[in-house]
């Protein structure tokens, strides 16, 4: 397995995980912030930018740990999005000694029945394969997507998420990716780390859904990002660095902010 990857910072570590659809380049904005306190960990995961197309079945989970074990990191805070917050959830539950603390931005969940309205959507964009022009344009046109798509940003999200199709069509040879069993919906009580979940207010309601099944983490703490959608890495950059730099160092700890009651 190779896997691209980049390193900044020194410090405690974070390990970002992007989201599907597009690549590590989604960190551009956050990570540099991060890094100036903390070593930061960025990669693409298979398929993705610069890391080689699958030809197997996918294991995100194993992926993530044998990063972590090349670049010798024993223990770190995941920061994942969309996908890539599911995929830090179930590491965390498959391998809790390795996790300080776990963000969460608008992830999704193993185990959670997506709404109707949502994948009667999701059919319409695939049922436009194999024409990646209306894939993309399909994909970024959801209503998660609108402060992005009519922003400065537009431009950078349809590249990544070109490159994405691109490659999908052209390289790609496995399409199956496989999760621990049982599902982390099953499981969420058993999250022992401390975790921030963060999510903007221009969502599809299954994030709302999902974030009200992770009240169940016996130590957790959600902040709601007024106006931002599901890009909000690139939108909202600056704001989201702030609230993981405070989260990891601490100082949301004793905030008033509850999450579990």
């Amino acid at each position: 397995m190779d896997l691209f990857y980049e390193i900044q910072g020194d410090g405690s570590p974070i390990v970002m995980i992007h989201s599907p659809g597009v690549d590590s380049r989604e960190w551009k904005y956050v990570a540099p912030i991060l890094a100036l306190s903390n070593k930061v960990i960025t990669f693409d995961g298979r398929g993705t930018g610069r890391s080689p197309a699958p030809q197997e079945p996918t294991s995100l989970v194993n992926d993530l740990r044998k990063l972590l074990e090349h670049v010798g990191i024993d223990r770190a805070t995941l920061v994942g999005h969309s996908m890539g917050g599911q995929a830090a959830t179930d590491f965390t539950l498959s391998h809790p000694s390795m996790v300080e603390r776990l963000v969460l931005i608008a992830p999704s969940l193993t185990g959670f029945p997506f709404s109707k309205e949502f994948t009667d959507w999701m059919t319409s964009v695939n049922a436009a394969a194999p024409d990646i022009a209306k894939l993309v344009e399909l994909s970024l046109s959801g209503p998660n997507y609108r402060l992005t798509m009519a922003g400065l940003h537009r431009d950078f999200l349809r590249e990544m998420a070109e490159l994405y199709m691109t490659r999908v069509f052209t390289e790609w040879r496995s399409f199956e990716l496989r999760w621990p069993e049982p599902p982390a919906m099953e499981r969420l009580e058993e999250i022992a780390v401390k975790t921030l979940f963060v999510h903007g207010t221009i969502e599809w309601p299954d994030i709302f859904k999902i974030a009200e099944q992770f009240k169940r983490v016996p130590s957790i703490r959600f902040i709601e990002i007024e106006g931002a959608d599901h890009m909000l890495t690139l939108t909202h950059a600056v704001e989201l660095a702030e609230h993981i730099r405070k989260f990891v160092q601490g100082e949301l700890d004793y905030a008033s902010n509850p999450g579990r009651k």
